[in-house]
């Protein structure tokens, strides 16, 4: 068990700075296109079609697919566990909707706080492989203190300010959090068909989703805005996707080995120290980074030790 439990810390850490370095690349593509759902569109795009390229060629992806299909048929999977990619939309689209009212930190620690807070309701809930797992004070303290560190991270990061929409923050502030509690659902689902197919093919299945969900919006988007102007050719603004395909995969087998709420906490700290070694590649390492991300990995700590414990 120790030994699945330290794996499993490890692969959400590396699914954290994975999540980082994916937000860097597609961050600088929706800045190149002046539209930040584009750029997300045309990560999602890529990696679906590295998938299907993997698809044809792999007989085992394909056997695996085949079994999440006959899971659908004899109830095993319900439909409704193959839409984890909504929520990775959601979150795309929150983003634009919401960061140039509220900020980039009220957008960060809104999804944060949601994440968290409802990893523990879909642990105790059991909607993840690894099966049912108490809320315990334990718990909840790594749940706050994550939060508290990402807060703090947060909160030291300057920009733009937010401009004036006319609808109240407290409104605006719900759509990240919802986006938050998307995305422990999402973890959960996704490792339910990972645990019948593989992840490659719940992979598959969420980059699918996702992609839909995506390019309805940006119909709605393309209505009342220009299309991009120009498209960059830069190559590496295009390995959004590929980053993607790879954490995707590694959360659907992560969340059977830890649960969501540590795979939450480590994708967390695993970005912040990614972040953190980024910032100080440009020369702009801060005491407060430090510290945030000494708040999380002690978070971390609390919820692995609890876990291990049963909670007491």
């Amino acid at each position: 068990m120790v030994g699945r439990n330290g794996l499993g810390l490890v692969f959400g850490f590396c699914i954290g700075a994975g999540v980082a370095v994916q937000g860097r690349i597609n961050g600088a593509l929706g800045a190149e296109l002046g539209d930040g759902v584009a750029a997300a569109t045309i990560s999602f795009g890529t990696g679906l079609l590295v998938l299907l390229i993997a698809l044809a060629a792999s007989p085992a992806f394909r056997s695996g697919l085949a079994s999440v299909r006959t899971a659908v048929a004899d109830g095993t999977v319900r439909p409704w566990q193959l839409l984890g990619g909504l929520c990775g939309a959601f979150f795309v689209a929150s983003q634009g909707l919401t960061i140039a009212a509220i900020g980039v930190t009220a957008f960060t620690v809104a999804v944060v706080a949601g994440q968290l807070l409802s990893s523990l309701v879909v642990d105790r809930l059991g909607l993840a492989p690894n099966g049912r797992t108490s809320i315990t004070p334990w718990r909840v303290v790594a749940a706050v203190l994550g939060i508290a560190g990402v807060f703090l991270s947060a909160g030291g990061n300057s920009g733009p300010a937010p401009a004036a929409t006319g609808v109240s923050d407290a409104l605006l502030i719900v759509l990240p959090a919802l986006a938050g509690i998307g995305l422990a659902w999402q973890q959960a689902v996704n490792g339910r068909v990972g645990a019948v197919g593989g992840p490659f093919p719940a992979t598959l299945i969420n980059f699918a989703v996702g992609l839909v969900a995506l390019c309805l919006f940006d119909v709605y988007t393309l209505l009342t805005a220009d299309f991009p102007a120009h498209f960059p050719t830069a190559p590496w603004l295009y390995l959004g996707g590929l980053i993607g395909v790879a954490f995707i995969a590694l959360a659907a087998v992560t969340v059977g080995l830890i649960g969501v709420l540590l795979l939450g906490l480590t994708s967390v700290a695993g970005q912040l120290v990614a972040a953190l070694l980024l910032d100080a590649a440009d020369g702009r390492l801060s005491a407060t980074a430090v510290l945030s991300c000494a708040i999380v990995l002690g978070a971390v700590v609390v919820a692995s030790r609890a876990t291990q414990t049963g909670g007491s």
